[in-house]
């Protein structure tokens, strides 16, 4: 499938990972839409790549619903939906003084994470049964996971449990769109650049990205935004998680 022409929708749009991969295939022909709570930057970025910014809720079924038919309304169906939106909230499973977790902030995550990715990437799809394939496929859905699915550290609880989920739906989710011709990969990024490090010095984003063999550094979102692209134009990529993390592996802490 060609990015050129392409009606695509990013959730977690307007920042990040997302921002990137939305500018990329805006660039490359693409017709984007972004989902995002964040109104001022999804706006202000639909702006800049000439597309379209709605204020959707991942979490929020009718939301969803609203933002799907928009992006139909205003760039006809979406063929490929890439899902960013997500929260890394960091906090142990019993904490100091022996008290637990939260259980509203692990319910969040997963309710962002896991059953957001879900919502949105099931609407998605049964729209996409309805239209004609193009060539071998009607459409193409990248979800993001994390290497802490695989690797999860002390402290990520519940982003682990979540991004687990993410993985762990792409198989069963790409066996049973196989018979509408829609593919589903998942991403597991390492350590990338991203607002969430932004906060930290400089010399605690050096340390970090000193951790990764090759190439030592923070990962860079636009190269996110690239295997996004790979995936795209590569029919075969199916039901996969692939980890773009340059042969980290996460130590406990």
């Amino acid at each position: 499938m060609k990015v050129e022409k392409l009606a695509a929708i990013v959730t977690g749009g307007a920042s990040g990972l997302g921002a990137a991969t939305a500018r990329l295939l805006a660039e490359m022909g693409a017709q984007v839409t972004l989902f995002d709570r964040n109104v001022d930057a999804g706006e202000a970025l639909a702006a800049e790549i000439g597309g379209l910014f709605q204020g959707v809720d991942v979490t929020d079924e009718n939301s969803v619903l609203a933002g799907l038919a928009a992006a139909e309304a205003a760039h006809g169906t979406a063929r490929l939906l890439v899902n960013c939106a997500g929260v890394a909230p960091a906090m142990k499973a019993v904490g100091r003084e022996f008290v637990p977790h939260p259980i509203e902030g692990f319910r969040k995550a997963v309710e962002i994470n896991l059953v957001g990715t879900f919502l949105v990437a099931s609407r998605f799809a049964a729209r996409l049964q309805q239209v004609d394939p193009i060539g071998e496929e009607r459409g193409v859905i990248v979800n993001t996971a994390s290497v802490a699915a695989m690797d999860g550290q002390i402290g990520q609880v519940a982003y682990a449990a979540s991004k687990g989920g993410v993985v762990s739906l792409t198989l069963p989710l790409a066996r049973e769109f196989a018979q509408w011709q829609v593919r589903v990969m998942t991403i597991a990024p390492g350590i990338f650049w991203t607002p969430m490090l932004a906060g930290l010095p400089q010399a605690a984003q050096d340390s970090l990205g000193q951790q990764v063999p090759h190439p030592s550094r923070l990962g860079r979102p636009e190269e996110f935004a690239q295997l996004v692209i790979a995936i795209v134009a590569n029919t075969m990529l199916n039901g996969e998680v692939i980890r773009l993390d340059g042969a980290i592996r996460m130590a406990p802490r």
